[in-house]
């Protein structure tokens, strides 16, 4: 990976104002985690959506913020850093038994992650401001924290498409989508200029975070190999990535393929999780589907599927973990099922397992509770409905495997 890192070093420096110089409806609550905010209007309703490629920027509808305007969530140097939290972990086994497992952030990991959270916030206006409310906390403690083990965490607020908003359909414009686009772009180049200092990428998005990644990557990334060498890998978790038809590439990204080994780097892992087969109204699996309905039909492309399991293919074991505390606000109606520990995590390994499946038109995680004797520890279901299979679960039931796979990868791109 020498040869890359020199690339991002000597080919093009970022400079402020945001230019590369070449210088050598859940219905119900369920819905608004699934949603692909800056690609998608709304999941049930109008479902008019545009590329990630074609997309107009924020500069045709709305200025994102100066980068040294971004408001971080979690970043390293935070007086309050929710993703240096406690991982005390609970690990309960299938015979019942309990360990506590003493899990800390790395004291100097070799590379970045630059998160970006799912649909939460419960303002009553369209777009979401700026202020860090107890959703945003808690989220980014569920689903970015545990890879403060592996890298340094950044994760930047942003104009979101409030629950509100998505729980309406029709009533998002692209200006609205623009806002919070322009916000996580801004947060990017803030994040290049000020933060970076040459260190590899890994990116990790949920839902409309995945959707507002997978457009900054497929614009600011994927068409250029010098900051393309730079990406360790991509997370683009519940948000129907897609590539062409029996290949690794070629759909929302022409030069970044799907992740087949550990050691492989510069890679995305997609994936959509149910626990059946996704029935035909499913909002997640399928190429003109839920939140990107029309957007890419007719274009020879199918969904992604990359088991965080097993990259390689076949059948792996998910290693579930689960932040104990109560999920703040609408949300958290949802999130029910997860037992109490008296740590801030806990785990159930051994509890699942995944394989990609498909069927003429469509391509899934399927994920299956193990057969062990005795076992009585809980499983998440479909929710709301089996439409959106468990999404609602995409990261926390793979977090173990994930953060794992960010580890290998960095030590990858290290070598």
């Amino acid at each position: 990976m020498m040869e890359p890192r020199r690339h991002w070093q000597t080919g093009f420096r970022f400079h402020r104002g945001g230019t590369w110089r070449r210088t050598r409806r859940w219905v119900l609550v369920g819905v608004a985690l699934c949603l692909v905010g800056v690609l998608a209007i709304s999941c049930g309703g109008e479902s008019k959506t545009e590329s990630p490629a074609t997309t107009a920027g924020p500069s045709a509808t709305a200025s994102p913020a100066a980068p040294s305007d971004t408001v971080w969530l979690c970043r390293p140097g935070l007086a309050d850093n929710p993703c240096e939290s406690d991982l005390t972990t609970t690990v309960i086994s299938a015979d019942g038994t309990s360990t506590v497992e003493q899990v800390a952030p790395a004291a100097d990991p070799p590379i970045d992650c630059f998160y970006v959270y799912p649909t939460v916030s419960d303002q009553a206006t369209v777009n979401a401001d700026l202020t860090i409310d107890p959703q945003e906390t808690a989220v980014v403690v569920q689903q970015a924290a545990r890879f403060s083990q592996v890298c340094k965490v950044y994760a930047p607020m942003y104009r979101q498409l409030t629950l509100k908003t998505i729980l309406e359909p029709g009533v998002a414009t692209p200006a609205d989508r623009a806002l919070a686009y322009g916000d996580v772009l801004s947060a990017w180049q803030d994040y290049l200029a000020h933060y970076n200092n040459g260190r590899g990428v890994v990116f990790i998005g949920h839902s409309q975070g995945t959707g507002m990644l997978t457009q900054l990557i497929a614009s600011e990334i994927d068409p250029n190999p010098d900051v393309r060498g730079r990406l360790v890998s991509a997370l683009l978790i519940g948000g129907n990535v897609t590539v062409a038809k029996g290949q690794d590439v070629g759909g929302d990204f022409q030069n970044i393929p799907a992740c087949r080994s550990t050691s492989q780097t510069g890679c995305v892992v997609a994936y959509s999780s149910f626990n059946e087969p996704p029935p035909p109204d499913s909002l997640f699996g399928r190429v003109g589907a839920g939140p990107r309905a029309t957007e890419q039909v007719g274009k020879n492309l199918q969904v992604l599927c990359v088991n965080p399991a097993s990259l390689s293919g076949g059948t792996g074991t998910l290693q579930t973990e689960f932040a104990t505390a109560p999920f703040p606000g609408t949300i958290g109606i949802w999130l029910k099922g997860i037992p109490s520990a008296p740590t801030a995590w806990m785990s159930y390994p051994n509890r699942s397992t995944a394989h990609c499946a498909s069927t003429s038109d469509a391509n899934w995680l399927q994920v299956d509770a193990t057969s062990i004797p005795g076992d009585t520890r809980p499983i998440v279901s479909a929710a709301p409905t089996a439409e959106w299979g468990l999404h609602l679960y995409d990261v926390t039931l793979a977090l173990g495997n994930l953060v794992d796979l960010v580890r290998q990868q960095a030590a990858a791109y290290s070598d």
